[in-house]
């Protein structure tokens, strides 16, 4: 079965009510929030609102990152045009279920625009980046089996006198170097820009993307195994770099790279964190939320609620009762994660953790952020680090959780036009790095 075959087949599963069937072909991890009984709601609600799908367009596949790809079927119904787009990890041909044919996993569907199915435009520099201010090269970050590609940016002024540094840490699931979502390179963003003020930058891909097949299959793998290694690798690479001033090089995480920074600087010797739309609210808690302000978002337009609440709610219970243990089936606890993930992470505090470190911090925070909120995360943080004077907190109230700037409500539709992080984050984590984390 070919990947545009995978596509094709997703709709026509739809069409002839097999839900169970679509569920059943996504990723294990990521079965729990795709149940039959959601996708055929959103499903019945496209079709009460736009008619029978009556053609489909050749799809176009388009590769998203190592390993996997995003396959866009023009669909018309019966009164509206649109663009299926899905997403799918793993190559075509291969075993992807437990039926023994069914290609390759999927990692998402999502209806798009009609026009998104021609090609996507390549991802330009934001105004505020320079590629001729500083110089990039590819690095192998760790070793062993589980090392993973990522890319060093030094501004050309290193010459000169030695320069900060700062490790990027991207968001929850499985990353690339860029965190690209869509069109969108928010990582890449930052890392240009930061590199052109005059900042040595290290990101790379995690090891989620660059080894799925490695750790997928480990049931004891944390929230430490994702982050921590290559973070600490990525650290000594940069105090290694003789353009690197060793005494001023920090660990910047975005979301849930926020959350492990703490963890990762405990064990790395840094000169500062940044936590950018950092998650300091419990991820079973955050979870909850999110899919109940998704929920909220849906019926505002008539749609259907992106999961089944209660079902998602039943989950993040299971991770606080009592009885959790690395037995606990995966499939009763949120994303399908084994149990020994959220074992690690119950006990987690981010904010206490990054407030024992003693290390100046600076903590950047969206204001239409749904996903990392200013009441439900930022006020952990502010409890925690509350008096510091090594400690800063900036707010942009315009901005979402990518720190793209807009109006009105967030939602996931705001994250697939074009677009760049907002050019006032940027300068200002520079000028931090560079001049006013404390010393």
């Amino acid at each position: 079965m070919t990947l545009a075959d995978t596509a094709l087949a997703v709709i026509e599963m739809a069409r002839r009510g097999d839900f169970t069937g679509i569920s059943d072909r996504f990723l294990p991890q990521l079965r729990a929030l795709a149940p039959p009984d959601a996708l055929r709601a959103a499903w019945d609600a496209e079709v009460a609102k736009n008619g029978q799908v009556s053609a489909l367009g050749a799809p176009l596949t388009e590769a998203a990152g190592p390993g996997t790809v995003v396959v866009k079927v023009p669909v018309t119904f019966e009164r509206a045009t649109a663009t299926l787009a899905v997403g799918l990890a793993g190559e075509a041909g291969e075993t992807g279920g437990e039926g023994g044919d069914q290609g390759p996993w999927i990692t998402g569907i999502q209806l798009l625009p009609a026009g998104a199915a021609a090609p996507a435009a390549p991802w330009e520099p934001p105004p505020y980046a320079d590629p001729d201010a500083f110089t990039e090269h590819e690095v192998t970050v760790g070793d062993g089996p589980l090392a993973v590609p990522g890319t060093l940016s030094v501004p050309r002024r290193a010459g000169q006198a030695p320069v900060p540094g700062v490790v990027l840490l991207s968001g929850s699931g499985p990353n690339d170097q860029d965190e690209t979502i869509g069109r969108n390179k928010p990582l890449k963003d930052l890392a240009w820009g930061l590199a052109t003020a005059g900042v040595a930058v290290l990101r790379f891909d995690k090891v989620t993307r660059a080894h799925p097949d490695l750790v997928a299959g480990n049931p004891n793998f944390t929230l430490t195994d994702e982050y921590v290694p290559d973070a600490v690798a990525a650290i000594g690479l940069l105090r290694d770099h003789p353009a690197v001033d060793p005494a001023r090089v920090f660990v910047a995480g975005h979301s849930e790279g926020g959350t492990a920074a703490p963890r990762a600087a405990a064990r790395a010797p840094v000169a500062g964190l940044v936590i950018l739309a950092g998650g300091a609210q419990p991820l079973h808690h955050a979870m909850v939320r999110q899919f109940r302000y998704l929920a909220s978002l849906a019926a505002e337009h008539g749609g259907a609620p992106p999961a089944d609440l209660d079902a998602v709610a039943r989950q993040a219970a299971a991770v606080d009762d009592p009885a959790l243990s690395e037995s606990t089936p995966g499939s009763d606890l949120p994303f399908g994660v084994p149990a020994a993930y959220w074992l690690d992470l119950r006990g987690y505090d981010p904010a206490a953790a990054a407030a024992a470190l003693g290390k100046p911090l600076l903590i950047v925070q969206g204001g239409r952020d749904y996903q990392a909120t200013v009441a439900d995360d930022l006020s952990r943080w502010q409890a925690a680090l509350d008096g510091r004077p090594d400690v800063t907190i900036r707010v942009y109230p315009a901005d979402n959780h990518l720190f793209f700037p807009g109006e009105g409500p967030s939602s996931p539709a705001e994250y697939e036009p074009a677009q760049h992080v907002d050019p006032a984050v940027v300068a200002g984590i520079a000028a931090w790095l560079t001049e006013g984390a404390p010393q």
